[in-house]
């Protein structure tokens, strides 16, 4: 077997991720398969790659090695697609997204803010890809979320600004939840629930959970990790599981939203750009595009807008 990118591109996921199972979820395949892929990789490099260490797998010394050359190799690669596009005429707007609520009307807000700019959207469920496709000229600008106090490194060249400095996380749970009417809901009461899993694991979130859980006195039981929007729901319906959710989000057929007794946990949303690539101009034009299909959504939910009324501190600069 001969070394290929996608290879390199395991071994990278690997070292970002901590952990194969992570990696896993970041590539899109099952644990199983990128562990018989790390051993066929290994079987080529001559050696082990990674060892189990305090937090998760690290390293050795032959890893640290392929690494680096798995790095720039990738780096070169990247390099090659965005020269090779900067010299194109008419290249469109390159956006990279995470599955944020402010998605859905962003392009259309997009489309009114630069009209006649042809734009290209992508999803990822990992700020760390986010990132990495943003310093290798991949994209021109991302959206992404960070949880509570936790904050993503940005590559060199990029650029940053806030969106939304802060909205507090609400329950998504069934109608049929015997908490469903209530006004508020207290962590402590989902002590015993099924979570659905948040679908990033590396801008936070999943360390929020589990330390305002642990607050609350409980360690959350986390069952599903689901991307499909309509499959999270129906399961969330159907009373199998809970979930955190953004407060903007939209209702769901069989679902309610209830807010979070004393904001346990809380995001912010960001946006960022790479300077070479998108002027002042348009970064500018970009964030009023993504601040207005925030606040659009804003009333989706009462108990967010009367929260949102009240906390002008965290409103975008659209003036």
């Amino acid at each position: 077997m001969q070394l290929e990118l996608r290879h390199l591109q395991a071994v990278c996921r690997i070292a970002e991720a901590g952990s194969l199972g992570a990696a896993a979820r970041r590539l899109g395949v099952s644990q199983p398969a990128l562990s018989a892929q790390l051993r066929r990789i290994e079987a080529v490099t001559g050696g082990e790659l990674f060892v189990r260490g305090r937090n998760g797998v690290e390293p050795t010394a032959l890893g640290q090695f392929v690494l680096t050359k798995a790095r720039r190799v990738l780096s070169e690669m990247d390099a090659l697609g965005a020269e090779a596009r900067a010299l194109a005429p008419g290249a469109p707007l390159r956006l990279g997204c995470i599955l944020l609520v402010l998605l859905d009307g962003l392009l259309a807000q997009t489309d009114l803010a630069m009209p006649g700019r042809e734009i290209t959207v992508d999803l990822e469920d990992s700020v760390t890809a986010l990132t990495r496709m943003l310093g290798a000229g991949r994209y021109d600008a991302i959206v992404y979320g960070e949880v509570n106090e936790h904050e993503v490194p940005l590559p060199e060249g990029a650029l940053a600004r806030t969106l939304i400095a802060k909205e507090p996380f609400c329950i998504r749970l069934s109608a049929q939840h015997p908490l469903a009417g209530l006004e508020h809901i207290d962590l402590t009461d989902l002590a015993d629930e099924p979570w659905m899993t948040l679908v990033e694991d590396d801008d936070g979130g999943p360390e929020a959970l589990v330390a305002a859980c642990a607050k609350a006195g409980f360690s959350p039981l986390l069952r599903y990790r689901i991307t499909d929007r309509k499959l999270h729901y129906d399961l969330i319906a159907a009373g199998r599981a809970v979930s955190l959710s953004q407060p903007t989000a939209p209702a769901a057929a069989g679902t309610v939203l209830r807010p979070l007794a004393g904001d346990p946990v809380t995001g912010r949303i960001r946006l960022a750009w790479n300077r070479a690539a998108l002027s002042a101009r348009q970064a500018e034009l970009l964030y009023r595009a993504a601040a207005r299909s925030y606040v659009a959504d804003v009333g989706n939910n009462a108990f967010h807008q009367a929260w949102w009324d009240a906390h002008p501190e965290v409103h975008p600069a659209l003036d």
